[in-house]
């Protein structure tokens, strides 16, 4: 499985995101857990639904981390899986989940990044991305070349976190993702802080500057159609799902 050194191009957000999570592979997933009060399987599986029923056979997994979609992919479908990531302490984790998984032939992790995919057109015929767009400098750009590589009528899921509405579950998400959250360094040490910090601010400043409505929009410009959404875990989280169109 090679991972061939990312560009030297890199903008300032794809730096950033490798000094965030660089210190994170080993208790990445087990904080996703813990800290999503055990939601973050369900919104993956949910995610992954949506994929499934077109049976892909080469499916492009970007921001795969520690390899954790990849390999449900895998278990849930016959295909092949290439896993991206930008960094490259996360993809030596998932190299070692991926050696003890059950099909450890059918994923290849590589580093790269998810603006200039180091891949022809229409190279897949299903793509997951997950937590990726907080991370580009531009967001429907980076929808565009996700869509350049999937082939007519292939489908594409995402998942990421979102902020909850409402009188009630509004505060207590912004009590949670500002006070609680970084509370996960008693766990995770001075990475998880930093990074439980950030996420919070991260996460509204990105909703306020990208409506779920401008996604979509943004989604449907770059060739995708029956584009739908769900929000999870009364707000927390949203699915977002699309079909490359034909021709």
């Amino acid at each position: 499985m090679p991972m061939p050194a990312t560009s030297a191009t890199e903008g300032s957000p794809n730096r950033f995101a490798q000094e965030l999570f660089r210190g994170l592979p080993r208790r990445y997933d087990l904080l996703g857990e813990l800290l999503s009060f055990g939601q973050n399987a369900r919104w993956r599986r949910a995610m992954v639904d949506r994929i499934v029923d077109a049976r892909p056979r080469r499916v492009l997994d970007v921001a795969t981390g520690t390899a954790g979609v990849a390999l449900q992919i895998t278990e849930r479908t016959d295909g092949h899986v290439t896993g991206v990531d930008l960094t490259e302490t996360m993809l030596r984790e998932g190299q070692e989940r991926v050696r003890h998984g059950a099909v450890p032939d059918r994923i290849d992790l590589v580093a790269g990044r998810a603006e200039a995919l180091p891949f022809p057109d229409a190279s897949f015929d299903a793509l997951t991305f997950t937590y990726l767009l907080r991370y580009v400098a531009d967001p429907e750009a980076t929808v565009r070349e996700l869509a350049r590589v999937l082939e007519p009528g292939a489908p594409m899921a995402s998942l990421d976190f979102a902020v909850p509405s409402g009188v009630v579950w509004h505060p207590a998400w912004l009590l949670y993702t500002r006070a609680l959250l970084p509370v996960g360094g008693v766990l995770g040490g001075s990475d998880w802080v930093r990074v439980g910090r950030f996420l919070g601010p991260n996460i509204s400043d990105f909703y306020r500057a990208h409506p779920v409505d401008t996604l979509v929009d943004a989604w449907r410009a770059a060739g995708m159609t029956d584009v739908g959404t769900r929000t999870m875990s009364l707000g927390g989280g949203i699915v977002m799902w699309g079909r490359k169109a034909d021709g």
